[in-house]
């Protein structure tokens, strides 16, 4: 299988970030051809965040500037605020001004497709961060295996509670694929593994106050419920928060200990795993949604194509559907003791490779 990589000609604008060493390096190696001091060369990279109100996206905003620095490329950013008619809008003025690529990550992945197909219909190449279009094309969509994070959410729950009792899962969104994705998973996960547990699914739409307002209406219920799997960190403050009410936030090895998993990374959870507060998180890679999005919007507007197969950052391409590309970066689980679940792997908390460890 043939792969093109994008990373080895020292005179392209992106090698030095594009390459299997890149980490640490500032890619002004390129400059030294000749070339990266001509402004007018740098590609311009329409990027739209998401939403800003997670720790988690505030991260990958963060990143966002830094790594385009590295690449030597120009980026204009706009912010949809998790609303598909803002993001519409957002790229209609991205295309004003003149950009030559797109990077978005629309949270709802079904009424996206008139985007895609507008920016298609204009050559300009769509790399998508984290969530897959249900239906239309991008270059390349950048996202971990989210199938996965519902997996390991489940191996870990299903161990720590020895096969048996009550969990909450705290839904995202099913509008989009990363909520299917994570709930199926979990279900699945849960049916084969550990028909023990009995799971309560709990949709949210992705918002903190509803996710602490059902996690309290279950627990009422059901006081002996010992699970928690959150689907995000934005339902971690009222998580701790009704534990606290209830008196369960209290360490691991007290009998009332409540297991509770997340999904990102962030800093606030490694430092809650250190604390007890909760068990364990998938760590989402932030850093690397920003850097390889920027890389394949670059790529795109340079004219390289790519082909499904292992890459040389520890990840894989996977052809989702004819003529759709994903990125599957890493995502590890994340616990106390780095120890093993269900045949599933972890990294302590503390691991100077998670991104979270590394914000300055």
């Amino acid at each position: 299988m043939v792969r093109r990589r994008f990373a080895l000609a020292a005179a392209l604008a992106i090698s030095g970030c594009l390459a299997a060493a890149c980490g640490g390096n500032s890619g002004t190696g390129d400059d030294s051809s000749g070339g990266g001091n001509d402004a007018a060369a740098k590609p311009v990279i329409g990027v739209d965040y998401p939403r800003s109100d997670t720790d988690f996206w505030n991260s990958y905003i963060s990143y966002v500037p830094k790594f385009a620095g590295d690449l030597g490329a120009e980026v204009k950013t706009t912010n949809s605020q998790n609303d598909i008619a803002k993001l519409t809008a957002n790229v209609q003025t991205l295309m004003s001004q003149g950009v030559k690529g797109v990077v978005m990550a629309p949270q709802d992945t079904a009424a996206v497709a008139p985007t895609l197909q507008q920016l298609e219909s204009k050559k300009i190449p769509a790399v998508l961060v984290d969530t897959r279009p249900d239906t239309g094309n991008a270059f390349m969509v950048v996202r971990a295996d989210n199938r996965a994070y519902g997996e390991k959410a489940c191996k870990f729950l299903g161990e720590k509670l020895g096969g048996k009792g009550k969990v909450v899962m705290l839904e995202g969104d099913l509008a989009s694929i990363n909520g299917r994705d994570r709930t199926e998973a979990f279900n699945d996960c849960m049916k084969q593994n550990y028909p023990g547990i009995t799971v309560f699914g709990e949709a949210t739409n992705w918002d903190g106050a509803v996710a602490s307002q059902k996690l309290s209406t279950v627990m009422t219920a059901n006081p002996d419920v010992k699970g928690v799997y959150m689907q995000s960190s934005f339902a971690l403050a009222g998580t701790l928060q009704v534990l606290k009410q209830r008196d369960l936030l209290v360490p691991p090895d007290d009998p009332k200990h409540v297991f509770v998993v997340s999904n990102d990374g962030i800093p606030q959870e490694l430092k809650d795993i250190a604390a007890g507060n909760i068990d364990a998180t998938v760590s989402q890679p932030a850093d690397l949604y920003a850097k390889w999005a920027l890389s394949y919007a670059q790529a795109a507007i340079e004219g390289k194509t790519f082909q499904p197969g292992k890459t040389d950052h520890d990840s894989t391409i996977i052809e989702v559907r004819p003529g759709l590309l994903e990125d599957q970066l890493s995502a590890p689980l994340v616990t106390a003791d780095g120890g093993t679940y269900g045949g599933i792997a972890s990294v302590k908390h503390d691991d100077k490779s998670l991104w979270g460890n590394n914000l300055s």
